[in-house]
């Protein structure tokens, strides 16, 4: 298949994605009122789609035909990932979302939290269609999802954050839909023992190099982020650049770059790029992302060429494209 072929692919299957999304909300609007409306404003704002898509093409690629089938699964884990961005804006006070102001900006935090549980009732709510293994699946991700969070606060402005905390954090909060998402599929679509360890691995891998990418668009700025330049730096996130630069700088410079973190203002970016940069913090994440991209390509290895291995590795490249 020819990359044409493949993008091809992958829109078509985004609109199914976001046509199944708005029938949704649409069905919900006339029985849940403006809790409904206010979830589906966040839920139809746009995004990649990346979770449902990588959900369907895992299911593909292990022998899976049936798109009805599968499209609980995907939806949703895409509703399940929206419920945690609306309580994530909320717990950084977050301004905007893909660009567009945050819900509790808009109307209210009350409205906002009680959004983003009708998306976590609602996902639940098609999860649950599915058999017991693969709800299973699904909880515990959440489980993880929830345990992330609070180690992630209980890290903010910490300084002493570990690698293998932020690598904790990440699997939990990032990988863990991706590596559940794909796990589910292979249940659902029979898959062998062998072909389910190897999606998760792959959606393990896809889900760390996401994250490490976004960290640092974050410090980079890049308006496809749909917010802030630095906003991490801003609410005292430990991202792997600094987690870097904190164990390799010593004497002036980490003394600074600890002064940078605690008290960080718009008119510090070009000082901390510059000690990032200086600890080599930024090169680091750069090679980490290629690295995890290339573990999670090889686990794809395993399966025989198809479309669905083709799109998965266009996939795996657009995660590389978003930073290069």
């Amino acid at each position: 298949m020819d990359e044409l072929a493949l993008q091809e692919c992958l829109s078509d299957l985004k609109d199914l994605v976001d046509s199944r999304l708005k029938f949704y909300i649409e069905q919900s609007v006339p029985k849940h009122g403006q809790v409904a409306e206010l979830a589906g404003d966040v839920l139809l704002a746009g995004g990649k789609r990346l979770r449902p898509l990588l959900v369907v093409l895992a299911y593909e690629l292990v022998g899976g035909r049936d798109l009805e089938e599968i499209l609980p699964l995907a939806l949703a884990f895409e509703m399940i990932h929206t419920a945690t961005l609306v309580h994530d804006d909320i717990n950084d006070n977050a301004k905007t979302r893909r660009g567009l102001p945050t819900l509790h900006e808009r109307f209210s935090q009350e409205k906002a939290l009680i959004a983003g549980d009708w998306l976590f009732v609602q996902g639940f709510s098609l999860g649950g269609r599915l058999e017991g293994e693969v709800v299973t699946i699904i909880a515990d991700c959440c489980g993880l999802i929830a345990s992330a969070e609070f180690k992630q606060i209980n890290h903010v402005m910490d300084l002493t954050t570990s690698p293998d905390d932020y690598l904790t954090i990440v699997k939990g909060k990032t990988a863990g839909p991706f590596s559940g998402g794909c796990e589910g599929a292979a249940v659902i679509a029979g898959a062998s023992a062998e072909q389910r360890e190897a999606l998760l691995r792959f959606g393990t891998e896809m889900g760390i190099s996401f994250q490490l990418v976004d960290d640092l668009l974050d410090i980079r700025g890049d308006e496809r982020m749909g917010k802030p330049r630095g906003s991490d730096v801003y609410e005292g996130k430990m991202t792997l650049p600094l987690i870097h630069a904190l164990t390799i700088l010593h004497g002036p410079k980490r003394q600074r770059l600890v002064e940078i973190i605690l008290g960080f203002s718009d008119s510090m970016f070009d000082e901390l790029i510059e000690l990032l940069t200086w600890a080599d913090s930024i090169s680091y994440t750069e090679i980490l992302i290629k690295t995890h991209i290339e573990r999670a390509r090889s686990a794809l290895d395993l399966f025989e060429e198809s479309q669905a291995k083709h799109a998965l590795q266009a996939i795996t490249d657009l995660v590389i494209d978003r930073f290069e």
